[in-house]
């Protein structure tokens, strides 16, 4: 299939700014992928669309506050630093901007939020050939340990922020309630609508919820370039799922019940997982760089959460893929119901609505 076969047209007055009032206030697309019925609902209403005995599974990771400022160290310069990994203690893999400028053995002063000078520096080692830098932190003991003080929340560049009390808002509303292990760069976002009390409510229900942690990077978001779909390569992110969580959905499967993911992340470490062990899951760490297109045969997931994705991604070419799994016609369905979804103005991204596709 072609890249440009999942392009779309999107008013840019539809890009979510700031998040809903309240987290569960966002709207519902449930979309039927069997009949491609379509419903407008709101976010509460999920619970009308789990069933007893479902598995729900989500992404618990953390959003670091990842976004460095600093200036060259001898000539001067504005460098905004997006840490992505970390090699070692103040060793991290990292983006940079402007990135052409940044050569080898260029050291830049870090700042804090009210652009002071903080003793820290970063030093650029190395280049990769996608552009990222390898930096060696000094100044500090561990630089992930003042991360909170220095830095920022990692935002979409199509989001902006001018006031600094919108920036602290972010520290808590581009985090998902139960974020527990530090480690993404960009928000799982379709977790950002729960709440603790519907959480309880869904549980109340009788649906059992699991977690499992993946911790995103920038590439997950970044379009597709290649004009074939097949020579894309995703970036590889690191993945965690405990005994828990495997021994919960491998029942599931077994017993004919479903396993619902919320987000596009949580179905890549499942699938990935299932993979890996003839459809089963098992307690697993690691790496996956799993690109999920059409055609593809999903092994664990019935169901998915999600939000509402930019052309041309690997999020919106996986959620073509599970609208018609194991068949290439589900980019028909998912940008016909984009297309509802512009007309009746949903709010699109990292800050939107959310869409139910089972």
């Amino acid at each position: 299939m072609r890249t440009a076969d999942f392009d779309f047209a999107l008013p840019p007055e539809l890009i979510a700014q700031h998040p809903a009032p309240r987290r569960d206030e966002s709207r519902l697309l449930v979309l039927h992928r069997e009949s491609g019925r379509i419903e407008h609902r709101k976010f509460p209403d999920l619970r009308e669309f789990l069933h007893a005995g479902d598995v729900l599974v989500l992404n618990n990771s953390r959003v670091i506050p990842a976004r460095l400022r600093g200036t060259k160290a001898r000539a001067g310069g504005q460098v905004e630093i997006l840490l992505l990994d970390e090699n070692a203690r103040n060793d991290w893999q990292a983006m940079l901007r402007p990135a052409k400028r940044a050569r080898l053995g260029m050291q830049i002063a870090i700042h804090d939020v009210n652009g002071h000078d903080t003793g820290v520096h970063a030093t650029v080692l190395e280049t990769n050939e996608e552009g990222y830098r390898r930096l060696q932190f000094s100044g500090t003991p561990d630089i992930r340990c003042e991360l909170e003080r220095l830095g920022e929340v990692p935002l979409p560049p199509y989001i902006t922020r001018t006031n600094p009390n919108e920036m602290r808002e972010d520290r808590e509303r581009y985090q998902t309630v139960y974020a527990k292990t530090d480690g993404s760069v960009a928000a799982p976002t379709a977790g950002l609508h729960f709440t603790p009390a519907l959480l309880e409510q869904i549980r109340a229900d009788g649906v059992e919820i699991c977690f499992l942690t993946l911790h995103v990077g920038p590439g997950t978001f970044l379009p597709v370039k290649t004009e074939i779909l097949a020579a894309h390569r995703m970036h590889e992110e690191r993945f965690e799922l405990d005994e828990e969580t495997a021994r919960a959905v491998n029942e599931a499967k077994a017993a004919g019940r479903r396993v619902i993911a919320v987000g596009t992340t949580t179905v890549r470490v499942l699938e990935s997982a299932a993979a890996q062990n003839r459809g089963k899951l098992a307690k697993n760490a690691g790496k996956t760089a799993i690109f999920i297109h059409p055609p593809f045969r999903f092994q664990i997931v019935d169901g998915l959460l999600t939000n509402f994705h930019l052309p041309r991604s690997t999020l919106l070419i996986l959620v073509s893929a599970f609208a018609a799994p194991g068949g290439i016609c589900g980019r028909e369905m998912i940008l016909a119901a984009y297309a509802q979804a512009i007309r009746e103005r949903y709010r699109f991204y990292s800050y939107g609505d959310a869409m139910l596709i089972f």
